[in-house]
């Protein structure tokens, strides 16, 4: 297949690799102009990915026109807020029946959609049935060293998640199909708020019962919001739910934890996003879930906690202080 990858972080530069030494005609875009060069050059992403050589296949622009334009397939791994940007600039070059994939994880912040509404909005009626959505626990490094990994694949057409589905797997990547568009994506997406409050609690010092604790009871608060707006129990308890959440809780290659554990050891925020190349989805992405919560009227504590702590400077220890104080009630009274 000819296919664009749009965003060239760490994770969009692994699935453009690995779509390449599927044997398939693979255009990375990047936003950066100097770094498209320098891929063109030495075969790095020197800024997100410089461990790893890229395929020797693997081509790169900076234009959206030459990764849109005529590709049976365009991978959509922007940043969650400004794939709403990107998408509309990018949508005049698709061909009619170009298959759209979102491999991002976020929940708008205006709009409080994730990118599946987002695309409805912005998109085609007829652009719409040819959308699937890719989320999993999964680290960028370790799948471009081919450690093995899988995932999930979601679309409302059977047709286009298993197309999708056996274009990515390999030997070291396999991709299941689901058609809960919402579920797949949320878990994604809200996994990394709780995976925000784990690292603040490493960072306290408060060992492994904490984590465990907020690592369950959190995959509580991802259920509630997900089954509010039409999601599958069931989906949380598979990779796009449990699994994804565990690994950003606990591996030391998750964003979101890092900046947890720096907050609970005293840093700033400010100053602890300041420092990073990468974006940590969850910090925005905390944002949206407490506003959604609150929209929906479900109860997330450990959201509302973290959101606190994030944009109100509430100090850590309180927090956790202020979860454990809660009204005492049976564990699975939803």
């Amino acid at each position: 297949m000819k296919i664009g990858v749009i965003g060239a972080g760490s994770w969009g530069t692994t699935l453009a690799d690995l779509l390449s030494k599927n044997g398939h005609t693979v255009t990375l875009w990047a936003y950066e102009e100097d770094l498209v060069k320098r891929m063109r050059a030495n075969r790095k992403n020197d800024l997100f990915l410089p461990d790893f050589t890229l395929d020797e296949k693997l081509e790169f622009t900076s234009e959206l026109p030459e990764v849109a334009g005529g590709k049976e397939m365009v991978v959509l791994v922007a940043p969650s807020q400004v794939m709403r940007a990107v998408v509309r600039q990018a949508e005049p070059y698709l061909a009619d029946n170009t298959i759209l994939v979102s491999a991002a994880k976020g929940i708008e912040n205006d709009t409080l959609m994730p990118m599946s509404e987002v695309l409805r909005e912005i998109l085609p009626a007829h652009r719409l049935e040819n959308t699937a959505f890719l989320s999993g626990p999964t680290f960028a490094r370790e799948v471009a060293a081919e450690v093995p990994t899988a995932l999930t694949v979601a679309s409302n057409d059977e047709r286009i998640a298993r197309l999708v589905q056996t274009t990515f797997s390999c030997h070291y990547f396999r991709v299941y199909r689901s058609s809960d568009i919402v579920g797949v994506e949320l878990g994604g997406a809200l996994k990394n708020v709780i995976a925000l409050a784990a690292g603040v609690s490493d960072g306290l010092g408060y060992g492994y019962n904490a984590r465990a604790a907020l690592i369950t009871r959190g995959l509580v608060e991802m259920t509630r919001i997900g089954m509010a707006m039409g999601a599958r129990e069931q989906t949380f308890m598979g990779l796009s739910g449990m699994g994804d959440l565990v690994l950003t809780c606990t591996g030391d290659l998750s964003r979101n934890r890092s900046v947890g554990l720096e907050l609970g050891r005293g840093r700033k925020l400010d100053d602890i996003l300041s420092g990073m190349k990468m974006v940590a989805e969850g910090v925005k992405t905390t944002l949206s879930a407490y506003q959604l919560a609150k929209k929906l009227s479900v109860e997330t504590p450990i959201i509302e906690q973290m959101y606190l702590i994030l944009f109100e400077n509430k100090d850590p220890r309180a927090a956790v202080s202020d979860l454990m104080q809660r009204s005492l009630k049976a564990e699975m009274n939803r």
